[in-house]
Order: structure tokens, then sequence, then C-alpha cells
């Protein structure tokens, strides 16, 4: 329960980064509210998802994997763009995540 709880985080976490840009495109206070409410499911997904997982791990994968979330929205809604050299140190990081998890004691 607490990875899926932990899954639920990152994608929360990855539309939260999303929607400031967002809501500093469209400026409205009812747009800024968005990533506010965010950040506290974000918060509390995160802290729900560490009491059945070490911290380092669940931060470790919830910040990996969110990072590159927010790359790979961030070319796909904002038309960033991504070199191959960063491109590789994002795959870099989604190993870096798949062996966390494979040796994660919980």
């Amino acid at each position: 329960m607490a990875w899926l709880v932990l899954g639920i985080a990152v994608f929360t976490e990855i539309c939260w980064a999303l929607s400031l840009k967002w809501a500093a495109t469209i400026g409205s206070w009812q747009a800024s509210s968005v990533p506010i409410v965010l950040s506290f499911l974000n918060m509390a997904l995160l802290a729900f998802a560490m009491k059945g997982l070490p911290a380092g791990t669940a931060y470790a994968i919830w910040t990996g994997l969110g990072a590159v979330g927010v790359i790979i929205g961030g070319v796909i809604l904002f038309g960033d763009r991504v070199t191959p050299v960063q491109a590789g140190f994002m795959a870099l990081t989604v190993v870096g995540v798949i062996g966390t998890k494979l040796f994660a004691p919980a």
C-alpha cells in the first residue's frame, strides 16, 4: 500500500510543479490556488507513504521520479527543450530509482 501511495505522491508532485508554471502564465488567484492545494496534498501523501517505507527510500524515489516527470511534462505541455545529454542523465535517474526500489528493505 505504501508503494501505491508513493506513486500517487510522485504524480501529485509532478502536477504540483507543472501547475506552478501554469499558474504563473494565467496570473489569477484561482490559478495560484491550484499549486497551494496540490502542495498540501503532495506532502500528506508523501508523509503517509513514509509510514510504511524508509524515509530515505521514499524521498529518493519521490524526488527522482518527480524531477524526471516534470522535465517530460515541461516538454509536452510547455515546449521545453531537452538535450541528449540531459535525457541520458534522466535515464540514469530512473535507473537509480529502479535500483532503490529493487533493493529497498520494505
